[in-house]
């Protein structure tokens, strides 16, 4: 299990968003990502991408200034199970 950090301080929507999704993608089930985020719509982006990944999150500090969001790598990707299931579907329609 490895921990790393990503420092999106003065990054604005969508970007901390779309950098997080780009940083879990190498990660090994059970692999950290500590986010630092200074985005206030970060605290409702990155659960949501969270959730559609299938990861889990947890806010471990925030303040006026800035937020910080541990996330760890699940198991298995959620999306991409349902886009291989309608595909299959799409295949013998």
């Amino acid at each position: 299990m490895t921990t790393t950090k990503l420092d999106l301080s003065g990054l604005k929507c969508p970007l901390p968003a779309l950098k997080t999704r780009k940083a879990l993608k190498p990660l090994k089930a059970g692999d950290l990502l500590e986010v630092c985020c200074t985005d206030p719509l970060s605290v409702i982006d990155i659960p949501n991408l969270v959730r559609e990944t299938g990861d889990r999150v947890e806010i471990t500090e925030r303040d006026e200034r800035r937020i910080v969001f541990m996330i760890e790598k699940a198991d298995r990707v959620i999306g991409n199970q349902d886009q291989t299931a309608g595909a299959e579907t799409g295949k013998g329609a």
